[in-house]
């Protein structure tokens, strides 16, 4: 390992706890100590004397913590960056990620199928997974084809999701991410869209509103959620893979950008990027004509180099999108449109859901706020999950 310098320190660091029995486990010490006193002379049995192959206090495999070297003050997140032997290391981009397997990129456009250091995958943290695409990581180099991550950077943005209490981040280090809706097959769902617009904004990234199989549908009755989110400053496209439909425009805003597809299963985000760019062979699945619901075809999130500038990730389908690390006090600053109303309220910590004098449920009223963006904030704060 290299040397300490002045940014780097030593720190206790939390580890995941190992699954092992806890201490005092089928002992019988009680047991076998009735009867016994203090008058027993030497040749009898005595408490000490009795075996114990445990330890009765409470640490044992399953506290654990390491003192480990770490580089201080180059994450304001806080997050910890370990140091590593760097001068036998390469940096890399992590293309897709499937359990401790991973597929990592050089500069030089060199892959990789790495492992994952136990000292990373087991540090105590929120997120559910080490490694995900997008991530920027130093690996080690075990043979022509092989290697090993040491350190996962920084992230300095990331798309994630609430699953069974724990952050699932779908995706980092991204500019912008696209939400693609069906305007059919599936249906439509404008209270998804918000909730991605609420991760987005979350992880740190720009969010673009695209309506894709336009040509199912005639065009004029989708102007007005295009309208509407267009209004609230998010730029929108609508295309059709199909008939080539506003592929241009829907280029033009990936060139030069790290970009991730998200959305639905069945809307149509893998024959996008094909239609993007041709030659991907992205695979591809018709809605299932039971259910009307899209049917998984994107099994891991993969990083894939645009050929006229930037990076797109294809995700799998989501049906539904927990929130990660919103409260409800937060959730109005994710609607731009409740913020001139949000300050004239009658009371301070108005919760916009119930209370007299609220000047976010007139607005409704008045139409100044529409009732779709009003019913996704209420089931958001109620925590309804979107296809409840």
């Amino acid at each position: 390992m290299a040397k300490r310098g002045k940014n780097k320190q030593k720190q206790r660091v939390a580890f995941r706890k190992n699954r092992g029995k806890r201490s005092r486990n089928d002992n019988k010490l009680t047991r076998d100590a009735s009867g016994i006193t203090d008058t027993d002379d030497a040749a009898g049995a005595r408490v000490e004397d009795l075996p114990s192959a445990e330890r009765l206090s409470g640490k044992g495999d399953l506290t654990r913590s390491r003192t480990v070297i770490v580089q201080d003050g180059d994450d304001a997140s806080g997050e910890l960056t370990i140091e590593v032997d760097s001068p036998n290391c390469q940096s890399g981009r992590i293309l897709s990620a499937t359990g401790l397997n991973s597929i990592v990129q050089t500069d030089t456009g060199e892959s990789y199928e790495c492992t994952v250091r136990r000292v990373v995958r087991t540090m105590s943290r929120d997120a559910r997974n080490a490694v995900v695409a997008g991530d920027i990581v130093l690996f080690q180099k075990l043979d022509e084809e092989h290697g090993v991550i040491e350190r996962v950077d920084p992230r300095r943005s990331t798309l994630s999701r609430g699953s069974k209490r724990h952050e699932h981040v779908i995706v980092s280090n991204v500019d912008q991410v696209v939400i693609v809706m069906s305007a059919v097959d599936p249906v439509l769902k404008p209270s998804l869209i918000d909730r991605f617009i609420i991760s987005a904004a979350k992880g740190g990234t720009e969010a673009i509103v695209c309506i894709n199989k336009a040509d199912l549908i005639d065009p004029v009755e989708l102007q007005p959620i295009l309208g509407l989110y267009g209004q609230l400053g998010y730029q929108t496209v609508l295309t059709s893979a199909e008939t080539g439909g506003g592929i241009r425009l829907l280029r033009n805003l990936l060139k030069g950008k790290q970009s991730v597809f998200t959305g639905q299963s069945g809307v149509g985000k893998s024959s996008l990027l094909n239609s993007i760019q041709p030659g991907l062979a992205q695979p591809t699945k018709d809605v299932s004509t039971w259910t009307h619901k899209g049917k998984h075809t994107t099994r891991r999130a993969i990083l894939v180099s645009l050929e006229f500038g930037g990076w797109v990730v294809d995700t799998p389908g989501i049906r539904q999108l927990g929130l990660w690390d919103v409260i409800p006090e937060e959730v109005e600053g994710f609607f731009v449109e409740f913020r001139p109303f949000v300050a004239l309220c009658r009371f301070p910590d108005c919760s916009h859901t119930h209370e007299t004098g609220c000047r976010v449920k007139q607005a409704v009223s008045d139409a100044l706020i529409t009732r779709t963006r009003y019913h996704s904030y209420l089931r958001i704060m109620s925590g309804q999950e979107e296809g409840e």
